[in-house]
């Protein structure tokens, strides 16, 4: 007989069914975290892999873009590779996201189409519970994307405007190669030295071509110097022992000047100091300033961020497919859903610039709202269903 406040013993077919039910339990999590690990992992290696394919192709892309405009005049040649990098920088907080997105639908993909997602469903492993890989990649993916939005991209931002602005108030002469003919930025001249001697800060064997006032005039001389005047803080080149040619060609009234100095104008007034745009401003000044286009960039960069586990859960919905099916529907669906995510986000904050909406709410129920329709296409991949439910139309009787 049992005694009373004792529990009562149990027998050994009890024994044995707990502790085999504890093996279960403790191997399935095992499998789960091996499982898990592996998603991590692969992740991460095609997120790397689509992204440095992505950064090529964009990086060919601006790299053509960036020779035209030097060629053009409007970017030194030689910051050509700089302004390619910082451009890229600028871009990594909107490229991080995409590729991330792409890298999930194409490992689920790929294991929905080895089967390998049957197998992990019979282990007892259901869709759910890959939420917890995906938290770990939102944590590493959000830094980086945080980190880009938040301060790298501004910072590429001011550093290409600096540049940009260094060479437009560089002077005709600082981009002149000995040997070269030298084109000005407005296409209206041509330099051309044939040496230039260091110790004596001197020009060699000048030949100035220019055009105004609808007439052309060549300018030939021995040597020459840069000269700053102090009142008017405008640069000339200073010629000596030259001489100038100046007509029309086809028509007899060319004059001729021989002359001992003659100065040349190659920049006007002083220097322009560079205007930082709205997304080369701090973050810290974005956030404390009370305009409203300050307040806009603000909540714009804090939704780059934001919009990353919405996009993993998206992924994870739709990559779940049935393997008799072709998966293109899905993944258009799932490309279908981003450009309308990000359009729409893109949308709500030229809405907000332009005060049609206040700053804000008009961007968070944009991700509410896609927050809320892909935990629902999770709640139904979860059970088994189709994304939405099929119309049933009963026939009349």
């Amino acid at each position: 007989m049992p005694v009373a406040g004792r529990p009562r013993p149990r027998s050994r077919a009890q024994r044995v069914l707990s502790n085999d039910c504890f093996g279960y339990v403790k191997k399935r999590q095992s499998t789960a975290v091996i499982i898990h690990r592996a998603l991590i992992r692969e992740v991460l290696r095609t997120s790397a892999a689509v992204t440095l394919v992505m950064l090529c192709i964009f990086m060919a892309v601006r790299f053509v873009g960036f020779l035209r405009q030097a060629a053009d005049g409007f970017i030194p040649i030689d910051s050509v590779l700089i302004l390619l990098s910082l451009k890229l920088v600028t871009y990594m907080d909107v490229i991080l996201p995409l590729m991330s997105y792409v890298a999930i639908l194409m490992v689920l993909a790929r294991w929905n189409r080895d089967n390998e997602m049957t197998v992990i469903s019979a282990c007892g492993i259901g869709l759910g519970s890959f939420l917890k890989p995906l938290a770990v990649l939102f944590l590493v993916m959000g830094s980086l994307v945080a980190m880009f939005s938040m301060y790298l991209s501004p910072l590429a931002v001011r550093a290409a405007g600096n540049i940009e602005q260094e060479y437009r108030n560089r002077s005709e002469m600082s981009g002149i190669v000995p040997g070269v003919f030298t084109e000005t930025r407005r296409g209206r001249g041509v330099y051309f030295v044939e040496s230039f001697d260091a110790e004596a800060d001197r020009y060699r064997k000048i030949f100035v071509y220019g055009s105004a006032f609808d007439r052309e005039g060549v300018v030939v001389a021995a040597s020459g110097y840069r000269y700053v005047d102090p009142e008017s803080n405008d640069e000339f080149l200073v010629l000596q022992d030259g001489t100038r040619y100046e007509g029309n060609p086809g028509e007899p009234d060319y004059r001729i000047v021989e002359f001992e100095s003659y100065a040349v104008r190659i920049r006007d007034r002083g220097r322009a100091s560079a205007v930082i745009p709205v997304k080369g401003m701090t973050t810290q000044e974005v956030y404390a300033s009370d305009n409203r286009l300050l307040i806009t960039e603000w909540y714009w960069r804090l939704s780059k961020p934001v919009s990353l586990p919405v996009l993993m859960i998206f992924a994870l919905a739709l990559s779940n497919v049935n393997v008799r099916r072709s998966r293109l529907p899905s993944m258009m669906l799932a490309f279908l859903i981003y450009f309308l995510y990000t359009n729409l986000v893109g949308f709500m904050v030229a809405a907000m610039k332009k005060e049609t909406i206040e700053p804000g709410w008009g961007l968070w129920w944009v991700h509410g709202l896609f927050f809320a329709v892909a935990a629902y296409f999770l709640y139904r991949r979860h059970r088994n269903k189709p994304l939405v439910p099929a119309l049933r139309l009963r026939s009349a009787d």
